[in-house]
């Protein structure tokens, strides 16, 4: 299957986004359910932060909040993958989000002391770590395969947008329901978003080969497998998780910035950081409108390029005006980017295979980003932000040359392999 999905003036018109959320009942229930839930997480990873600080009155102990939310679920990205190709993902996705929604119920009507609050944490982070990869292997059963582009930009500007929102509509809740009451509402928005799952048709696994079930660690290792042998998934996945690991550190280096470095104050970190968020937003509307005019192998390194490119430029930056400029350029980089990899992966990986694949890059990522963290945060101490975000754009700049090399070879090589399986097939059954 190629992943440049060209099509004939014959064939039906690719569907913009508003047309697949209007004429689409399946993806439509799926982008409500994330819209809503990612909405929901924004508002209580808010008010979490501000009850353990309130309470304990250590950084430490919101940094441990933030590792148990983001960092440790990562380690079970193997097992969170082969859920998602063993049962039915629409059963997976309404498990996972009532999960999320008890956990977060739990924890707003007792609002327990911190060892307890970091397991309901954990728990509830473990479950959205299952549901990532099943969403992501839903979208071929729901829309057209020529419409994977449109569906996957559609699906970010929609989490995305939610997630900017979520800490502005918790800035306006709490003065009037407190941290317990903005709690439940995130607990309330999982279990609506369960609901609206319901719509979804059923979404069963491929069946086995052997016709046999192994255990789900042994899938897990299947998972693990498949991608040590996919040489173009690997190129894919490794390329971006590079490119993680060398700009993570933008958000932390844009503070320092904005404050060091510019002397500029709190409201030019504010801008600085909104910058990235309004381009990311503009750039996943354009890419559902303009992406399937390029091959992917095009989109996917123009957003590394720009991605990284986008740093480098914002640490030669001799002003805040310069600097939101690069940072809201940027933000199409990214948006780019992802597009790029969720619909190669969806179009390239076998159907039962694909939630392990996406579990298990989404795993990476979050390792990626974390190591991006410690390393960079160091450079900054040595250092200053400005350096930083140069070494940070130039080693992704780096590896997107790499990339480029590369990936066109290993995927004809892909591409070839595939068709002579298919031939092969088609001679056993004649």
């Amino acid at each position: 299957m190629s992943v440049s999905d060209g099509s004939t003036g014959t064939e039906p018109r690719r569907a913009s986004g508003l047309q697949l959320l209007r004429d689409s009942t399946g993806f439509r229930s799926l982008w409500s359910a994330r819209v809503i839930s990612v909405g929901g997480d924004a508002l209580s990873l808010v008010a979490l932060m501000l009850h353990v600080a309130d309470t304990t009155g250590q950084a430490i102990a919101v940094s441990l909040l933030l590792l148990v939310g983001d960092f440790v679920p990562s380690l079970l990205s193997p097992i969170a993958g082969a859920i998602s190709d063993r049962f039915d993902l629409k059963r997976v996705m309404i498990a996972c989000e009532l999960a999320q929604g008890m956990a977060l119920l739990l924890i707003a009507l007792s609002l327990p002391p911190l060892p307890l609050l970091l397991v309901l944490v954990g728990l509830r982070a473990i479950a959205g770590q299952v549901f990532l990869p099943a969403s992501r292997a839903a979208i071929p059963g729901l829309v057209r395969d020529k419409d994977l582009e449109t569906a996957n930009a559609t699906l970010g500007f929609g989490t995305n947008s939610a997630e900017a929102l979520g800490p502005l509509a918790a800035a306006a809740l709490f003065p009037f329901v407190g941290i317990r009451g903005v709690l439940l509402v995130d607990a309330a928005s999982f279990l609506l978003a369960g609901a609206v799952l319901l719509r979804l048709r059923s979404l069963p696994p491929a069946p086995s080969p052997e016709g046999t079930k192994a255990s789900l660690l042994a899938d897990a290792k299947c998972g693990l497998g498949y991608i040590r042998s996919a040489k173009v998934v690997q190129v894919i996945a490794l390329g971006f998780c590079a490119i993680v690991a060398f700009n993570g550190v933008d958000d932390v280096a844009l503070v320092l910035l904005a404050t060091e470095s510019f002397a500029a104050g709190e409201s030019a970190v504010g801008l600085l950081l909104g910058a990235v968020g309004i381009g990311l937003l503009l750039g996943y509307a354009l890419t559902a409108r303009y992406s399937a005019r390029m091959s992917l192998v095009t989109l996917l390194v123009a957003g590394f390029a720009v991605n990284s490119a986008g740093n480098l430029l914002t640490g030669l930056a001799w002003a805040v005006a310069a600097a939101f400029t690069t940072q809201f350029i940027r933000g199409f980089g990214i948006a780019a980017m992802d597009v790029a990899t969720n619909t190669m992966l969806q179009r390239l990986v076998p159907q039962g295979m694909l939630g392990r694949v996406f579990g298990n890059l989404y795993g990476a990522i979050g390792v990626a980003a974390a190591l991006s963290y410690i390393a960079g945060g160091f450079l900054l101490d040595a250092t200053s932000a400005p350096t930083t975000l140069l070494i940070a754009g130039g080693g992704g700049l780096l590896t997107t040359t790499l990339v480029a090399l590369t990936l066109p070879g290993v995927l004809r090589k892909h591409t070839a392999g595939q068709d002579k399986d298919a031939t092969e097939t088609q001679g056993g059954t004649q």
